[in-house]
């Protein structure tokens, strides 16, 4: 073919290759368009709800804001230098640390107990689960009187029972030796159900087949197939178990707020209750916003050194 029949049939074909490259460019840019429009309300929530009260909860820590008033002087670290001389916010700091190494594993321990037993039975499996997942569904607050009947020092069921023992019942809710106890008892009491549920989720997804060829290969007993196949594949859901055991247990608020107040002598007192106090009955909201500051620094501490060890551990199938 001649050099001119050439250059005439590519001149021909550039129109073609142009308009179907414009097209795939136009599918994209409609694809990303319509990408982001349906991200919008997401990304909205996210930024109105999430975002922004953020920053201006990070903001006003650097202020001495106070509610009711409109006028607020920058005051730098003050607050933060202030914080860390508090007597309360340190009690609360401490607190909240206990009540978070007691709940957290027992609540999950007892869910994954919850939900084998629950998974090995036959009959009556959506009783049970409903059963236990009741606490998560009724309001802490309504069932506070429920509370203070059962750990009544005098008129309780739980010290009644103790008496039959001859053991005499302490006053549960107003002792400073045995208030945080009882609280991460109702905290357990709350959470176990839900962790059950997330576990009921986990084992429905690891295969039957594995469990026999396990017992082919030797694993007769229940302890061995749970040890070298339920655990192993468990391990995505028990991190994100323990993750959402933690954070509940270091947001605990309802409780202390309806039963105990903080108290007696601030032995309940924890970190959410005394944010509360700082910011809605003393109204120094800029020091209860540098007190959020820290406990939400030391949330994401706790949330990247449990991923940093527990994610090592993981089996993800």
């Amino acid at each position: 073919m001649s050099e001119l029949a050439q250059t005439s049939l590519h001149n021909q074909a550039g129109p073609y290759d142009i308009t179907a490259k414009d097209a795939a460019q136009a599918a994209r840019k409609y694809e990303e368009r319509l990408a982001w429009k349906l991200m919008a309300p997401a990304i909205s929530l996210v930024l109105f709800f999430i975002l922004l009260p953020t920053a201006t909860v990070f903001y006003l820590s650097f202020t001495n804001f106070e509610l009711g008033y409109k006028d607020y002087e920058f005051v730098g670290l003050e607050n933060y230098i202030e914080l860390f001389k508090d007597r309360t916010f340190r009690t609360s700091l401490k607190n909240t640390a206990f009540y978070t190494l007691i709940v957290t594993p027992v609540s999950v321990f007892l869910g994954l107990g919850a939900a084998l037993l629950i998974e090995r039975e036959t009959r009556g499996k959506a009783f049970f689960r409903t059963v236990y997942f009741l606490p998560v569904a009724s309001l802490l607050v309504a069932m506070a009187t429920v509370w203070q009947y059962l750990l009544h020092p005098t008129l309780g069921p739980v010290n009644a029972m103790l008496g039959l023992a001859g053991i005499s019942g302490p006053n549960w809710l107003g002792s400073s030796a045995t208030v945080l106890p009882s609280l991460a008892m109702i905290g357990i009491w709350q959470s176990v159900g839900f962790n059950m549920v997330l576990f009921l989720a986990g084992l429905t997804a690891i295969p039957r087949e594995l469990y026999a060829a396990a017992e082919t290969d030797g694993a007769k007993s229940a302890w061995e197939r749970f040890r070298l196949v339920t655990w192993p594949l468990l391990g995505p859901t028990t991190l994100f178990v323990v993750t959402i055991s933690v954070i509940n247990s270091v947001k605990v608020f309802e409780s202390v707020k309806t039963l105990t107040q903080g108290g007696p002598n601030k032995a309940s007192e924890v970190l959410l209750h005394t944010i509360y106090q700082e910011g809605f009955v003393f109204l120094r909201v800029g020091y209860a916003s540098a007190m959020t500051v820290i406990f939400l620094i030391v949330l994401i501490i706790m949330m990247l050194l449990q991923y940093r060890v527990l994610d090592r551990r993981v089996h993800y199938s």
